[in-house]
């Protein structure tokens, strides 16, 4: 899978490029700032970009507007956006496009290479992925609402992972759970949320992501 990286440290950009080579990707283009990133994609688009959301001159949302820039322009191109705080509002603005090819994971999952790589797999391939962190604050802002209060503890966390991006098979493994029994609580949390259940596993996160937006 081909890759092009954005962000303002060198040290960062740099250092997650070497782990990327190393896992058997390999990495295109290299870019301080959103202007770079987007001339690079234009010129020779990735499987995925990975960019970091605040980037010169401002440092406040420049790699969202050009993560969006390169949905516009390039559907096709994978975005893998890597935040160093939880911004729910950034993450929802990301989604709003629909949930195919998008990616949001704070930075401190990098640290974990496997899972990471896995991630950065998943997004190239047609998969989302959003950041456990974030997805819990989106939870927590809506436990006040009477549908997620009709949720479960177990169901609760299984819409958290729902949300991550993970299969029936990978929220069994995580929470030890038979696959029948994964399946039942899916079913049951479309139910009380009043969503339809879907078979793409991104799907399933565009629909609640959707909902705990509203």
């Amino acid at each position: 899978m081909r890759v092009t990286i954005a962000d303002d440290s060198v040290l960062f950009r740099e250092g997650l490029a070497r782990l990327l080579e190393g896992a058997g990707f390999e990495v295109i283009g290299r870019a301080g700032n959103g202007t770079q990133l987007l001339d690079l994609v234009d010129a020779d688009p990735p499987d995925i970009a990975i960019t970091d959301i605040r980037m010169p001159p401002t440092n406040t949302t420049e790699g969202l507007q050009t993560a969006a820039t390169i949905r516009e322009r390039h559907p096709s191109v994978a975005v893998l956006l890597l935040s160093q705080y939880v911004e729910t509002t950034h993450a929802l603005r990301l989604l709003e496009r629909g949930a195919d090819r998008i990616g949001y994971l704070l930075k401190d999952r990098v640290s974990d290479v496997h899972d990471f790589v896995e991630t950065v797999r998943r997004v190239a391939s047609g998969g989302s992925a959003i950041d456990p962190e974030v997805v819990a604050q989106l939870v927590v802002r809506r436990r006040h609402r009477d549908l997620v209060g009709d949720l479960t503890e177990r169901e609760r966390e299984v819409l958290k992972l729902m949300a991550e991006g993970r299969s029936n098979s990978a929220i069994g493994d995580a929470l030890s759970l038979s696959p029948k029994t994964v399946e039942g609580h899916v079913h049951s949390i479309f139910q009380k949320l009043q969503l339809e259940p879907a078979d793409e596993d991104h799907r399933r996160v565009l629909a609640v992501l959707t909902y705990l937006r509203a």
